[in-house]
């Protein structure tokens, strides 16, 4: 591992490793409620020197091991306070707000911005709760996918608990499950093609932390994308339309943030379907990239997202135990804390200097410690990084302007739909369904074929995986 000239030192307790501290594991963590916070007196800032004396909360022997960050926020919060329990700290008022009826000018031929007043909540499903597939709107998407066409592997759905739990699953390489082995296909964004480039993401928001995160990109200007969270966009739509206006990149990250192979074929269309929807509700456009919580992803959610419009966007990953994950998330929780946060940073920082593409990393603006983290450190640092990094939206780093991350204002002829570009080039298995087919599921309630009755995989729809986004984003 390099890294640059300290100017500052961080003492970091690093406890010993454990290879699934690395990993987002399937069950890790339950899906994320919002909880009404208080607000409180701000924390004291930052004076300057930057010394972590936190520990892990696993009672293991630690090392202690000195970490330097060239550069920090003269205003941070300190690592000390950026605990699980710390109190709430009043939140910043957003730079902007949006105004419904203004229509983008950084986007050619994007529609006015609706009204986020006219959102009626009762028309949703519940928030953070999985939503019903016997809905209209739910059986219209199902009824989408099926007219695609697109064959949808037959495999079963996992359990929860991750790995353990599916050894069998995660044994068969045959499904490329993501989260146990770090399997990818080329329908999965998992870099940026030139080395250097940053493509930035934050998960899981909008939330009440996101105007402060909104608040330091705008003060460096720096653009990210979000995957948001459908029942957040219902609490926060005013956070999203700033989001959007501010020419960040917005996309799925499903409704209730469930483990998305632990569902059946019904279920993943209805998350996908009801975040994609009210996105559009809020927004006016359709996103055509996801993120799968967890990254918990296979072939089975690969093709069910592709058949959506939707192309996955995972996070850099060069081994099964090296992956560009933060952990920022766990702070929250209680499982992790900021300095082996930081130490995670650094490794990434590492390993960027091995690689000969651009990188995607990990993070969260759920939390408060997660955009306390990011505001305070990860970003100050990596903007003094040396040589410097061009950070910008995953569609940004792939080459691509603003208005070809969404399905209303992609010019086609130039960037395909996935799915299109992959029918029209003759890549991707299409197959004529008979509406009384149930494929292994049955009634949609176990397997995987369920309602849907698609048909079982062939070796040509594995084969149509391989060079899918090379119809879709060309770099």
């Amino acid at each position: 591992m390099r890294f640059s000239s300290p100017s500052l030192a961080l003492v970091v307790a690093l406890p010993a490793l454990v290879a699934a501290h690395h990993e987002h594991i399937v069950g890790r963590h339950p899906g994320h409620p919002i909880e009404a916070r208080q607000a409180t007196t701000p924390s004291p800032s930052s004076s300057g020197s930057v010394v972590g004396t936190g520990t892990t909360a696993a009672p293991t022997p630690s090392t202690t091991i000195s970490v330097s960050l060239a550069s920090t926020n003269p205003t941070a919060v300190p690592l000390t306070a950026i605990v699980s329990n710390q109190p709430s700290s009043a939140t910043k008022p957003l730079d902007s707000t949006a105004v419904p009826g203004s229509t983008p000018t950084f986007i050619s031929g994007a529609p006015p911005l609706p009204n986020p007043a006219t959102l009626a909540p009762a028309s949703y499903p519940t928030l953070d709760r999985l939503p019903p597939i016997d809905s209209p709107e739910v059986q219209e998407w199902i009824q989408e996918v099926k007219n695609t066409g697109i064959v949808i592997p037959d495999l079963e759905p996992t359990v929860a608990g991750g790995c353990p739990a599916n050894a069998a699953f995660a044994a068969d390489q045959s499904r490329c499950w993501w989260t146990c082995g770090g399997c990818v296909r080329d329908t999965d964004i998992t870099d940026c093609p030139t080395a250097m480039d940053w493509g930035l993401t934050y998960d899981d928001g909008p939330s009440f932390y996101t105007s402060n995160l909104l608040s330091y990109l705008d003060e460096q200007n720096l653009k990210s994308t979000f995957f948001v969270v459908g029942s957040r966009v219902i609490s926060f739509p005013a956070i999203l339309q700033t989001q959007y206006m501010g020419q960040h990149q917005i996309a799925v990250h499903t409704w209730s943030h469930p483990s998305l192979t632990t569902l059946t074929n019904e279920e993943i269309i209805a998350e996908l379907g009801w975040s994609r929807k009210v996105i559009k509700d809020v927004l006016g456009v359709t996103p055509n990239m996801m993120r799968p919580p967890y990254g918990d992803i296979d072939d089975r959610v690969r093709a069910i997202s592709l058949a959506m419009g939707l192309i996955p966007v995972m996070w850099t990953r060069i081994s099964p135990l090296a992956t560009f994950d933060t952990d920022d998330f766990n702070i929250h929780g209680g499982s992790t804390t900021v300095e082996q946060v930081l130490l995670n940073w650094k490794n990434i920082l590492g390993n960027v200097s091995t690689l000969d593409h651009g990188f995607i990393v990990l993070e969260h603006d759920l939390f408060e410690q997660t955009v306390e983290v990011a505001t305070g450190y990860i970003l100050p640092d990596a903007l003094a990084h040396n040589p410097p990094f061009k950070i910008q939206p995953v569609v940004s780093c792939l080459n691509k302007g603003l208005s070809e991350a969404y399905i209303e204002t992609n010019n086609n002829s130039t960037n395909p739909p996935a799915l299109a570009a992959a029918i029209s080039a003759g890549v991707v298995t299409t197959t004529s369904v008979s509406p009384s087919s149930t494929g292994s599921g049955g009634t949609g309630n176990a397997g995987t074929g369920g309602a849907l009755g698609l048909a079982s995989p062939s070796l040509a729809f594995m084969i149509s995986l391989v060079g899918l986004v090379v119809g879709a984003y060309a770099v």
